[in-house]
């Protein structure tokens, strides 16, 4: 499961981060860390973009950047993406 498919209030904790490049590693500057807590807020208007609470402060994703964190809810266990 990734972060882009929780609902609103839920509540889910960070497994991994997927890639290797700037963006994956700017999201784990960000604090999206393996054990990490984080909670669905809300979307934007449009539903993009996303807005977390993790660490006691408020994070707003985009879609696709949300969609490259794998989380774990309610003991689903994630899935990696296929890589082509």
């Amino acid at each position: 499961m990734t972060l882009n498919e929780l609902r609103v209030g839920q509540q889910a904790t960070i497994v991994d981060v997927v890639g290797t490049d700037g963006i994956s590693s700017r999201l784990m500057e960000m604090g999206l860390t393996d054990g990490e807590t984080i909670t669905l807020v809300g979307f934007a208007p449009l539903g993009d973009p996303i807005e977390f609470l993790i660490r006691g402060y408020r994070l707003s994703l985009r879609k696709a950047e949300a969609s490259r964190v794998l989380i774990t809810c309610d003991g689903h266990i994630p899935v990696p993406p296929q890589s082509s």
